[in-house]
């Protein structure tokens, strides 16, 4: 068996991309999860060069960061100054003097070549012990490019530039792509023999192929299945086109592989996303990054998720996530916002104009309506009511807010971190709890409500309201003062282990609940209140909206 030949990759991204006219490097840009130049490497990457080697020279620094972050192993060589594709591949030789084998070229602005092609390319060119290999396309409307100019044999005779063919020349549509394999050596002997007499002044790669054509070297050319992978792009419009393109590969891909997409024009889903088989994406969804998505999961409509994980059986609606997970059978949405370091456990809920941030909410737990939970731990099956507010930073330090398991907390809290509620425990609706909430208690912190008679009849005399309240009282409609006078009185010793609001005592004698989180309970009563003792809800419990409400 013979050896596998020597390989090193080479990738011409020193260009600035004037036409795409942005302080970017144009082979920075992003295209569904990789930049211009990620989609490069990582067609190239398959070959297991010896060394890769990317040509900088725009925006260097730039482009040596952002090959740290994403290709380690590949190497920046710098082109101080942008004389030709010749230059370049020269460049970069001068600084692997030891490259043997075969050297692959790639532009960087090639997004949608496929590892394959580039694979068909190397082997073609090895098989057939050429000194250089071109891949080539056949495309409907040829304007602007390169053609491959072949003899009437069928062998390659030279690549033509639009601006230098003849009108013959200029209907062949079969175009250089751009990308080649040489043999190491015999393309280093050619690149020392490039001239700049042209008009740009400037060193020519593919003179490099007349140049061994002229001493009877032999060159090859492999066509690609596909030529839409051979597309490049120069302006904005062209990327935008590309990523068209893209989009329908991977949705297409996705579809044949077991998943469903409702509406796929409107369905992006970068490279770099992982889907199980079943799941549904629906219209107008964006996934993004790092984001996997498992087997029955639910996504869209209108969803955003970026480096984010959805569990089996879950459902997103309307929403956007960012480095979040989402634990299977879970539900989120309409309109909620996972921001980073969001954990929903199995079957959690997190609804409508909810925003979490650096939370763990656990197994079952809801968050249904209406809240912010930042810097917060919320054990198993625990409701938080609506209009919550996790209040978890001071100015200067943000701090964890710790709810148990079970715990039932009211609408309209607000929980002023750093502080915790305990297994079982409640919270009434309206308080800002500031102190820890030991099991099984009940939290109330909030000021006692007075009501001021006729006070509408004497300051706003005249208006609709004033009106009502005139007619109501001339109708004998019962006011909150009068069900007191007729409520049955309940006596409640004082307790001093019981909890103290405002000076008054909130009795948990039997008989005298402090309410349900489904709003079933009985009413609090208050017995050293007068007339807001005689069994009326006082906010704390009860099923009238006044008390500790379970949003669900």
């Amino acid at each position: 068996m013979s050896q596998p030949r020597a390989r090193t990759v080479v990738v011409l991204a020193a260009g600035e991309g004037k036409r795409m006219k942005s302080a970017l490097p144009k082979v920075l840009h992003p295209l569904l999860g990789r930049t211009l130049l990620g989609h490069a490497l990582t067609a190239a990457a398959p070959l297991g060069a010896e060394r890769t080697l990317v040509v900088v020279g725009y925006g260097a620094d730039q482009v040596a960061g952002h090959l740290a972050e994403v290709a380690p192993t590949a190497e920046p060589v710098l082109q101080a100054e942008q004389r030709g594709t010749g230059h370049a591949v020269r460049t970069a030789l001068d600084a692997a003097p030891d490259a043997a084998g075969t050297v692959v070229v790639l532009n960087g602005d090639v997004p949608l070549l496929r590892a394959e092609t580039v694979a068909a390319l190397v082997e073609a060119h090895e098989s057939a012990a050429a000194a250089a290999t071109v891949l080539a396309a056949e495309v409907p409307d040829p304007t602007g490019l390169g053609r491959i100019v072949r003899d009437d044999a069928g062998r390659f005779e030279q690549i033509v530039e639009e601006r230098d063919a003849t009108p013959a020349q200029r209907g062949i549509r079969e175009i250089n792509a751009g990308i080649y394999a040489f043999d190491a050596a015999r393309l280093r002997d050619a690149l020392r023999k490039l001239s700049t007499d042209n008009d740009q002044g400037e060193e020519y790669l593919t003179d490099v192929f007349g140049l061994l054509v002229a001493v009877g070297e032999p060159v090859a050319v492999h066509v690609a299945a596909d030529a839409t992978e051979t597309l490049g792009c120069n302006d904005r419009a062209e990327l935008a086109g590309l990523r068209r393109l893209l989009r329908d590969r991977v949705n297409l891909a996705w579809m044949r592989s077991g998943v469903t997409l409702l509406d796929p024009e409107t369905t992006w889903i970068d490279v770099t996303v992982t889907l199980e088989r079943d799941a549904l994406v629906d219209q107008n969804t964006q996934l993004r990054g790092a984001t996997t998505v498992g087997a029955e999961a639910r996504i869209g409509p209108d969803v955003t998720l970026i480096d984010s994980t959805v569990g089996a059986g879950a459902t997103v609606l309307r929403s956007h996530a960012v480095g979040a997970e989402v634990g299977p059978r879970a539900s989120v949405g309409p309109y909620a916002y996972l921001r980073p370091g969001s954990r929903l456990g199995v079957a959690t809920k997190v609804g409508t104009f909810v925003e979490t941030k650096n939370a763990e909410i656990g197994d079952g737990s809801k968050v249904p309506h209406l809240s912010y939970v930042g810097d917060a731990t919320i054990g198993e099956q625990s409701n938080i009511g609506a209009a919550t507010v996790f209040v978890n930073y001071d100015g200067v330090a943000k701090h964890r807010t710790v709810i148990g398991s079970h715990a039932r907390t009211g609408a309209d809290n607000m929980f002023v971190a750093p502080v915790e509620v305990g297994d079982g425990a409640y919270t009434a609706a309206g308080s800002v709890i500031v102190d820890d909430v030991p099991p099984g208690a009940m939290g109330v912190a909030r000021a006692r409500q007075r009501n001021v008679e006729g006070w509408v009849e004497r300051r706003r005399a005249g208006t609709a309201a004033a009106e009502a309240a005139r007619a109501a009282r001339s109708a004998g409609v019962v006011t909150p003062t009068d069900a007191a006078e007729v409520a049955v009185e309940i006596e409640v010793p004082a307790d001093p282990a019981a909890p103290a609001v405002g000076g008054r005592v909130i009795s948990d004698q039997p008989g005298t609940s402090v309410g349900s989180a489904e709003g079933a309970g009985s009413p609090v009563v208050d017995a050293s209140q007068g007339d807001q003792a005689h069994g009326r809800p006082h906010g704390v419990g009860g099923g009238s909206g006044a008390g500790h409400t379970a949003t669900e």
